[in-house]
């Protein structure tokens, strides 16, 4: 693709981008359940407008831009305060719950380096429902992920599984308030008992449920203790761009004692430019999210996210009560906020997500893994959850229109023929697969069921294999005449 001769002009220009964006989910009418927090227009222009006035400020330089510097300050004292931080305590913003795990997984790493230099190749210990950011902070950290099985029953961790996968090479600790795939908080308590009893790193992984989760205890929820009140808590990442509904771009990582906080830093001096002295993995980064999560926390304030955590605390019951009258349908633990996976032995859950989408909802698959069966999954906001009820009506509809549907002869043939491949050869499979699938050129099929049972059939290494050239495939640069149109 080429840059058009002349500049577009204002109108040509956004309706270009408008017409892209109707290719996208609907997430402003209520029937997604996935990928967007939603609290309604009035929060999405506070955090827009804010947004667009801080844009161009650069929190590479706090000296040059003492507004923005100002802002991160604010953020993290309301954040320390939130999870019951003391004076002690502190943190720094980052770009989501991703670089908050890395950055965390980081610092614990380089605090072993400096306090446990016999250990050389360290470790960290993930309940097997945590999220897949750890994996991928080990694979960039150099760390050897240990997985320990979580009750199969709750989904909870199991602190005695996690106990027994200690070893002199352990450096981390990790629990989930909680965990995404099944919305079960973890037993922090006991976590942290263990942490301080072989001195080791506990990170809480509060990105998803760490803002509303203390609400839900002001509303008379029982909620397992998981902040700086567990004695064993090191830190703790918190998203503010999911049910503090700020837009993308915006979380913390929070810290028990700030000193520690020094570990996640890059520092260099060391060539002829500036000095570099980096919080984030970013080093130029807009002001524009953290203006953003500044705003919408105070727009919304105390008593209005008291409100909103009651609407998904409502919508939650609706639906795991409308889930369980569903014949064949149940859900999957007790989830303690408002994220809930349902399964079922007697229907294709990948069919039944296909059902969903032609009724005009969406909903996320969950292939099985390690005790945890194919599952729906639903993430509740304050938007989506006034919709339950069509999403209970909807689901009860789909689950008659796919029961007695067999699983996919694809997955059953083709999963038992390439479980013997390598991922050399998966590679030169690869677009008879795409074929197989009902895959042409970067169009995904009407219907995904046929495409996830195959997935699932997989041994997790060649699925990763498949998955990666899939999507990779996806990404290519356009090749076609340059934009039509021209400044006016």
């Amino acid at each position: 693709m080429q840059l058009p001769p002349d500049g577009l002009n204002e109108t040509a220009l956004f309706e270009a981008l408008g017409a892209l964006r109707q290719l996208d989910l609907d997430w402003r009418g209520g029937r997604t359940y996935a990928y967007v927090y939603d609290a309604g227009r009035e929060v999405e222009e506070a955090g827009r407008r804010a947004y667009g006035e801080f844009l161009f400020q650069n929190a590479l330089d706090p000296t040059a831009f003492p507004s923005v510097l100002k802002l991160e300050n604010d953020v993290v004292g309301i954040g320390v305060e939130h999870v019951g931080g003391g004076p002690e305590a502190g943190g720094a913003f980052t770009s989501g719950g991703t670089e908050s795990i890395m950055l965390a997984v980081k610092a614990a790493r380089d605090h072993a380096r400096a306090t446990k230099p016999h250990i050389t190749a360290p470790e960290m210990i993930l309940p097997t429902t945590a999220h897949a950011a750890f994996h991928k902070a080990a694979a960039y950290l150099g760390l050897k992920v240990v997985l320990a099985d979580v009750d199969p029953e709750t989904f909870a961790a199991d602190p005695v599984q996690v106990a027994a996968q200690i070893s002199e090479d352990t450096i981390l600790l990790v629990g989930s308030a909680p965990s995404y795939a099944h919305g079960v908080v973890d037993p922090i308590k006991a976590l942290g008992e263990l942490a301080q009893e072989h001195d080791l790193w506990l990170h809480v992984d509060a990105c998803v449920g760490g803002w509303l989760l203390p609400y839900y205890r002001r509303l008379g929820v029982e909620v397992e203790p998981f902040d700086f009140s567990v004695p064993g808590v090191t830190t703790i990442s918190l998203d503010l761009h999911k049910y503090a509904f700020a837009p993308k771009g915006a979380s913390l990582l929070l810290y028990r004692d700030v000193s520690l906080r020094r570990f996640q830093y890059f520092t260099c001096t060391e060539w002829t430019g500036y000095s570099v002295v980096n919080s984030t993995v970013q080093s130029s980064r807009s002001g524009g999210p953290l203006a953003a999560a500044w705003a919408v926390l105070h727009r919304v304030g105390d008593q209005g996210y008291l409100d909103l955590a009651r609407q998904t605390l409502e919508g939650t019951r609706k639906l795991v009560a409308g889930i369980e009258s569903i014949p064949g349908l149940s859900v999957l633990g007790r989830p303690d906020f408002c994220l809930v996976a349902a399964s079922s032995e007697e229907l294709s859950v990948f069919h039944l997500i296909d059902a969903m989408a032609r009724r005009g909802f969406y909903v996320q698959p969950q292939p099985s893994f390690r005790g945890s069966p194919r599952s729906v999954h639903f993430s509740l906001s304050p938007k989506n959850s006034h919709q339950v009820d069509a999403l209970v009506e909807a689901l009860r509809e789909a689950a008659d229109e796919v029961r007695g549907i067999e699983p996919s002869q694809l997955a059953a043939s083709v999963g038992g023929m390439l479980a013997g491949l390598s991922p050399a050869d998966l590679q030169q499979q690869f677009p008879q697969l795409l074929a197989m699938a009902g895959i042409q050129g970067d169009a995904l099929p009407k219907d995904m069921a046929p495409v996830h049972e195959l997935l699932d059939a997989l041994p997790r290494e060649l699925c990763k294999e498949l998955l990666t050239a899939f999507v990779g495939s996806m990404f290519s640069p356009t090749r076609e005449a340059a934009c039509a149109g021209s400044s006016a």
